[in-house]
């Protein structure tokens, strides 16, 4: 569970943006509690000042060991919620997806992320029977298996591209059996022609359909999902290029688009529904919850999976914290290490007759500075490396991650920078209780 918890159990009347703001006052204010008695009564920064000046090389490398520890939680916890974003988002469109019985993990990876999968098809029949539902104000067939150039090919139809991008970007929608609209990120531009490939990735066989070329006529918005690297052309063109019937009868073989002839359709791997009520979407689920289809909501399919990633994330945030308190202790080793530096001076100042409580707030001091410098470099080490991830993952998965610090983080940040702050404490307390008589002859 997460040790915040309880904390926010005791706020949650509270408005969610009044929660995060007390729930960082709160996990912060121990240090300035810590900081005010310390400090009560003294003004030590000059000496701090010049401390840190005369050992800047030393101070410095602390700096940065406290800042990757800090970025390194930061960085991970950001770009996991940014991932959970991304996949979420580039589900959306799907609000309901009927296939034949099977895992709804590998449907969801294979139609809603075009990630190549052997899975049986629906009947026309089938088809039919979904297309011609009451509420029913789309049903496209998602057709996949062939290739150009590592861009998958999707077989569909017009309203598919329509309600994916509902305005192209350039071009116009397919008007022909050999057309293509394709996404955002395909290196192809319009009036190009290509020939397809058979199969995805490793899978391809060279050659099997080079006597069929597509012409791309447009291409779609940015949807932030695998689908801005996907050819999409119709449906009809893809049964075509396999040797069987397109959908239609011999009299109508011209035809793009529903109505579709259960008698001349070869088959689908999927269908992505949408009703024009979203209650109604739930009804339909529940219709074609069969011996025969699968139905289901992808949403939902994603969310058991962020709830998997859920319990990752709470590992990786107690991991982190443990990263940094060790990282800490050994900076503050260091540290107790380091005071023997200027132990003479500190030894000359109690000699001239300064308080121990002003030495003592000297040595905390310096090490509190140098832990909330450290912990500020951490949030900038943590937010530069959440947006490098992003674009690597981004690159090799082509779902839009926008990894951002948040409210999660500067907590994560603020319980450090407390629980540091008074482990910081012991080395002033040593430096404290040094003899001053073997300092100054030291």
């Amino acid at each position: 569970m997460n040790p915040l918890t309880p904390l926010y159990r005791s706020i949650e009347w509270m408005p969610v943006a009044a929660q995060d703001v007390v729930v960082f006052i709160v996990l912060l204010l121990p240090a300035l509690i810590v900081g005010g008695l310390v400090l009560f009564g003294y003004r030590p920064f000059s000496l701090v000042r010049a401390m840190l000046w005369r050992f800047r090389w030393t101070n410095a490398l602390f700096i940065a060991l406290i800042a990757i520890s800090v970025g390194i939680g930061v960085g991970l916890i950001a770009q996991e919620r940014g991932l959970r974003q991304g996949t979420a988002r580039a589900a959306d469109p799907f609000d309901l997806v009927i296939s034949a019985p099977g895992s709804e993990i590998t449907m969801l990876f294979a139609a809603v992320y075009l990630q190549p999968s052997d899975v049986p098809l629906l009947s026309g029949d089938i088809y039919d029977e979904i297309a011609t539902t009451p509420d029913v104000s789309l049903a496209a067939p998602i057709a996949f298996g062939d290739s150009y150039d590592s861009f998958p090919i999707v077989g569909s139809t017009a309203q598919f591209v329509t309600h994916m991008s509902e305005t192209l970007a350039e071009g116009e929608m397919f008007a022909a059996h050999a057309d293509a609209v394709i996404g955002a990120r395909v290196d192809l531009a319009i009036g190009d022609i290509f020939v397809p490939q058979h199969g995805v990735g490793d899978a391809v066989e060279e050659g099997a359909h080079d006597h069929f070329e597509y012409r791309v006529v447009g291409r779609m918005q940015p949807t932030g999902s695998p689908w801005d690297r996907a050819i999409i052309v119709p449906v009809e063109a893809v049964w075509e290029i396999h040797g069987l019937a397109n959908g239609h009868a011999p009299e109508n073989a011209d035809q793009l688009g529903p109505p579709f002839d259960p008698d001349y359709f070869p088959g689908t791997p999927a269908v992505l529904v949408s009703a024009e009520q979203l209650y109604a979407n739930y009804a339909l689920r529940a219709r074609f919850q069969t011996a025969e289809t699968m139905a289901f909501f992808p949403g939902a399919v994603l969310a058991g999976l962020h709830s998997l990633m859920g319990d990752v994330r709470q590992v990786m945030s107690v991991m982190a914290i443990v990263t940094q308190i060790l990282v800490t202790a050994g900076v503050l080793a260091g540290l107790v290490i380091l005071t023997r530096l200027f132990a003479r001076r500190l030894a000359l100042l109690r000699a001239l007759g300064a308080p121990a409580r002003f030495v003592f707030s000297v040595v905390w001091s310096y090490a509190a500075t140098l832990i909330f410098v450290g912990a500020i470099g951490g949030i900038a080490v943590g937010y530069l490396a959440a947006n490098v991830i992003s674009r690597i993952v981004t690159q090799q998965t082509d779902i839009l991650v926008n990894a951002t610090l948040s409210w999660p983080e500067f907590h994560l940040v603020a319980a450090f920078v407390s629980l540091t702050v008074i482990l910081a404490l012991v080395p002033a307390f040593i430096a404290l209780s040094r003899p001053v008589v073997t300092d100054l002859r030291s």
